[in-house]
């Protein structure tokens, strides 16, 4: 028979063998899911036997885990901002880096402020539904090339409650909105390099979907098409806060500013990396901003 303590060492010891960052905190998650016990339970009553089936269920994860399967899609969901949000092999896993992007839009966007949103390249939902959930007079657009992702975001949306308050179609960017009106429009497009997914850890080279990454041949690829495009689709005075890739932010001000955009700034994620450009697209009649 065995514990929770001995399971979650052993667990622990072959992901640790095995390469993985972080091996306790993903062999306790998974021993959580197993079980199913809490983390309270297994720091406090750590001798606690597993039952058989549950270490079936644990040895299972712990091999996939151990192949390099992240375990949001060992588990099938991922906590983004406050919400638990379901994913799979087709949709990009949200990361902490991108609540980068909500920080801004709250701080912009307040509670009482009803307003229309884009999001390009919705994948699972995470931005979108975030800002939906915060801000209850916000109704939102999702657009996104791969019909897998939109099942996942349609099926998250439904799961919180917001399937009302938003519409998830397939598209190519902004192809056929026309001059649509938004007053903020938010994207995580593509931004890595082509040459550089090869090289990347296998969680994300061998389990997120390429159309998600490849942002071309400089990792700019997207940026340059989406400049202009979403200015396009902007109300005046309208927003947009994109989320770049390391040592892109330059890069991509220069992209919108030369669209038109102004009032341009630069925002740090919580490792302190420049992670989000956003801006304004200019109010008719005025003069820009920009230097």
């Amino acid at each position: 028979m065995t514990t929770l303590l001995a399971a979650w060492k052993a667990a622990t010891a072959r992901l640790q063998a095995a390469g993985v960052d972080n091996p306790a905190i993903d062999a306790r998650l998974l021993l959580e899911a197993a079980g199913p016990v809490s983390r309270a339970e297994i720091l406090g009553d750590p001798h606690r036997v597993l039952t058989g089936d549950a270490a079936e269920r644990l040895a299972a994860f712990v091999a996939r885990r151990a192949r390099r399967e992240p375990v949001s899609l060992i588990l099938g969901r991922k906590g983004f901002w406050k919400l638990m949000l379901k994913v799979g092999p087709g949709v990009l896993t949200p990361r902490p880096d991108t609540e980068t992007i909500l920080d801004v839009v709250l701080a912009e966007f307040p509670p009482e402020r009803a307003f229309r949103i884009l999001d390009l390249g919705v994948g699972s939902g995470a931005i979108l539904l975030a800002i939906l959930a915060e801000r209850p007079l916000a109704r939102g657009l999702g657009i996104d090339a791969s019909e897998d992702a939109l099942a996942v975001a349609r099926e998250n949306a439904a799961n919180l409650g917001l399937e009302g308050r938003v519409a998830l179609l397939r598209g190519d960017w902004t192809a056929g909105l026309g001059e649509a009106g938004f007053d903020l429009v938010v994207s995580n497009p593509p931004y890595i390099p082509t040459a550089e997914i090869e090289t990347l850890d296998p969680e994300v080279r061998d389990h997120e979907p390429r159309l998600a990454l490849d942002g071309g041949p400089d990792g700019l690829a997207a940026y340059r098409r989406l400049a202009p495009e979403i200015l396009h689709v902007l109300n005046p005075e309208g927003r947009f806060v994109v989320e770049v890739g390391a040592g892109q932010a330059a890069d991509v001000e220069a992209l919108f500013r030369e669209a038109g955009a102004e009032a341009l700034s630069r925002h740090r994620d919580l490792a302190d990396r420049e992670r989000v450009v956003a801006g304004v697209k200019k109010a008719l009649g005025k003069p820009s901003v920009n230097r």
